[in-house]
């Protein structure tokens, strides 16, 4: 048929299968929220609930049902197979490609060394999670089984310890959780970004983890720092010790520690071996970085880097040229390479179907609660059996009485439906236990057979006993839980891998980067954009370009080698650098601060500080009239710090806050129309960030202070009348003399 002709022919199939369809072809508006609602809420909740991010026991969807597939071929025992045979059995269960089942895998084996306790032994090439280069090899070329750290997560499985549902095709059925006997959600480190969430789980030592919940089993105030130090990591490091910025993460779930790399110096060779490094990062990042500062001139002490990764494990080589101060150099490369990094801690976890952020503590005892079910499960089941198992030898006994009779009843029998009620009339016995007894052999009706059955039933009884007296005692299932966790620790426990450093020095002399000097004028405003700019790009171009309806508030003139210190609308601040930030013109909006200093959610910058010398003082205004007065060097610190918390007090409104060098004369207005000329240096400084202050102006019910603004020479036609030598004080209302002064105040 010409093309033509078979064109036309197609078209006309087309209209007529669109006339059959209601609504074919034609565009329809649709309002946006319906159409998140339907298409796109449903996908976010997908990934949040059955993708992204992982449960009580410590496991995503993807890991769960590759484990119990390979549980299920038996590879607890016996040796490896073809990962390609794992992957597509794993299949049945996880609708998904090969090459991402095949990646959940390699994460969980042994040889990539990314878990503190491997689930997967594992056989051939699965590459190195320290390394980008070291890529895995194929499916069809390793082999793997289970390692026995993995019995724990499948002990008394089939005992209704965790519910099961149906898999995709309901062919067959998975298990919504594993029955796991020690808390592997905290063992073993876990990643996962979802939609408009994410969660980052260290890992923590098995042994220091067990003692942990076993205390908490005893106690549930007890002080899990001294059991839990710090988190663990299969690749080493040195962990940066900071009990405050720990009690937070135990406390919250989330925070951020830093760890660093560990090195040797080989004299001879006058080289640095570098041999572990933060879990954060890889070995190619790290020598592109040290390289990037080398050819920038930053770092000038070395002649060579290398990668010397071999079999024996990871190994950076760096030469130093002669006269080099290794020590000095290596401060040096942490402040400025990812030999030093920071892990940033987001506990989020799938309770019941509900993402939670908890501390250490809370997810601990959420881990007890959902083991103890699993104990209640797994000791009901075991009684259910039990019972039954006891019914039957009961009626087994009853036939002890009179063999004879048993057999006379089945052979006068004339049908076989027959047999079973007549049993259970001539025995007293109920239909369980006569159908037992009608299906026993001819050649065991002997009274040896019945009295070695029957020889259990005191015992039975013993252990049925026990099993309802632990479902109805809270300390003995406790004594069970932690029985459980002391063997596990016994087994499975190694020595930490991550070692805690304490009291780090930090030398200040040591220059990190040659930064450009030269000065430069600082914008902010007030939706939290920040803009440097040289005064020869101002002299040209002086109109700020900002968002509609932000304006610039606040405008410094500054040098590139100053400090900038943002607070927040969450009671913090953060440090930085003015030199961290590229020049810009007047005609950019400039960079978001939040984004820029990687701010907590919905937290904003409302206000700057530039300084050289953290001289000077901070005043915090509140809404009930008391003020703060912080010395500047409470916000000096002598390590890297990005973020200070409780950087002032959190328990009032906050009204304003102003940096002063020196102290110096400002105008306090309150909603009831009262003014206040307040000198700062009638307040006392304070070192504590979070001071409440002193109260400074006397304010009404049901009013507030309302603005705080810098007093001017001339503001005011009798300056006296608003000043007062006692605080706290009301301040005065407005004079007819000042009334035209004051229009431009507010």
């Amino acid at each position: 048929m010409p093309r033509k002709k078979q064109t036309e022919v197609n078209h006309e199939e087309e209209i007529n299968i669109n006339a059959h369809i209601s609504g074919a072809g034609e565009v329809v508006r649709q309002n946006i929220i319906d159409t998140l609602e339907v298409n796109y809420m449903p996908y976010a909740m997908s990934v949040i609930m059955s993708r992204a991010i992982p449960e009580i026991d410590g496991f995503k969807p993807s890991h769960r049902k590759l484990l119990y597939t390979m549980y299920k071929m038996g590879l607890l025992n016996g040796g490896t197979i073809k990962s390609a045979n794992i992957v597509g059995r794993t299949m049945q269960l996880n609708p998904h490609g090969d090459a991402a089942i095949y990646e959940t895998m390699i994460r969980l084996a042994r040889g990539n060394e990314s878990l503190l306790h491997p689930y997967v032994e594992s056989k051939g090439n699965f590459g190195k999670a320290y390394s980008k280069n070291m890529q895995y090899a194929a499916s069809r070329y390793t082999e793997a089984k289970l390692a026995p750290i993995a019995a724990e997560l499948f002990r008394d499985i089939d005992k209704d310890t965790v519910d099961f549902v149906p898999n995709y095709d309901n062919s067959m059925e998975e298990p919504t959780l594993f029955p796991v006997t020690f808390p592997s959600v905290l063992v073993n480190a876990n990643m996962g970004i979802a939609v408009g969430m994410a969660s980052n789980i260290c890992s923590f030592n098995l042994g220091e983890i067990c003692n942990t919940t076993i205390e908490l089993i005893r106690d549930n105030d007890a002080d899990i720092m001294e059991t839990l130090k710090a988190p663990d990591f299969i690749g080493g490091g040195q962990i940066i010790y900071n009990r405050e910025l720990f009690e937070e993460i135990y406390k919250t779930g989330r925070g951020s520690f830093k760890i660093r790399a560990k090195y040797n110096y080989d004299k001879k060779n006058n080289c640095i071996d570098i041999f572990e490094i933060p879990a954060t990062t890889t070995s190619e990042a790290i020598i592109d970085k040290i390289l990037e500062l080398a050819k920038a001139g930053r770092v000038k002490e070395i002649s060579d880097i290398r990668d010397e990764t071999d079999k024996k494990g990871l190994k950076i080589t760096i030469d130093l040229k002669r006269g080099t101060d290794a020590d000095k150099l290596m401060k040096k490369l942490f402040k400025t390479t990812p030999l030093e990094d920071s892990f940033g801690c987001n506990f989020n976890v799938l309770i019941a179907g509900t993402p939670q952020v908890l501390g250490v503590r809370e997810l601990l005892l959420e881990w007890i609660a959902f083991r103890t079910e699993c104990v209640n499960r797994r000791v009901y089941f075991d009684l259910s059996k039990a019972q039954e198992r006891l019914h039957l030898l009961e009626g087994l006994q009853k036939i002890l009485l009179d063999i004879d009779k048993a057999i006379k009843i089945i052979r006068s029998t004339d049908e076989e439906a027959e047999v079973v009620p007549n049993l259970m009339i001539g025995f007293g016995i109920d239909k369980i236990q006569a159908e037992y007894v009608a299906e026993i052999k001819l050649r065991h009706l002997n009274r040896e057979y019945i009295l070695k059955r029957t020889a259990d039933i005191k015992k039975l009884r013993e252990d049925i006993e026990d099993m309802q007296d632990i479902l109805s005692s809270k300390s003995r299932v406790k004594k069970i839980i932690i029985a459980e966790l002391k063997e596990v620790a016994a087994k499975y426990d190694k020595p930490r891998r991550s070692e805690i450093i304490y009291n780090v020095e930090v030398d200040d002399d040591v220059e990190i980067e040659s930064v450009p000097d030269y000065p430069v004028n600082l914008f902010f405003t007030r939706e939290g954009y920040f803009k440097k700019i040289t005064p020869q790009s101002l002299r040209m171009s002086s109109e700020q370009k900002v968002k509609e309806g932000d304006a610039v508030v606040q405008t410094v003139e500054s040098n590139n080698n100053s400090e900038l210190l943002f607070f927040t609308d969450k009671c913090q601040v953060y440090k930085a650098k003015v030199s961290d930030f590229a020049d810009t013109k007047a005609s950019a909006l400039g960079d978001f601060v939040a984004s820029s200093l990687e701010m907590d959610k919905d937290e904003a910058a409302i206000y700057m500080v530039n300084t050289t010398d953290f001289k000077g003082y901070m005043l915090f205004f509140f809404e009930n009239g008391k003020v703060a007065k912080v010395d500047m060097s409470a916000y000096a610190t002598k390590t890297n710090r990005k973020k200070l918390i409780k950087a002032y007090c959190e328990k009032f409104p906050l009204v304003a806050m102003r940096y002063i060098r020196e102290d110096c004369e400002l105008v306090m207005t309150s909603t009831a129309g009262r003014i206040l000329l307040l000198n700062t240096g009638a307040i006392s400084p304070k070192t504590t960030k979070d001071t409440m202050g002193v109260s400074v102006m006397t304010i009404k019910k049901n009013h507030r202070l309302k603005s705080v603004d810098d007093y001017r020479e001339g503001m005011f036609q009798k300056p006296a009348r608003y000043r007062t030598r006692n605080l706290p004080a009301a301040g005065s209302t407005l004079a007819s003399d000042d009334e035209g002064e004051q229009l431009s105040l507010i």
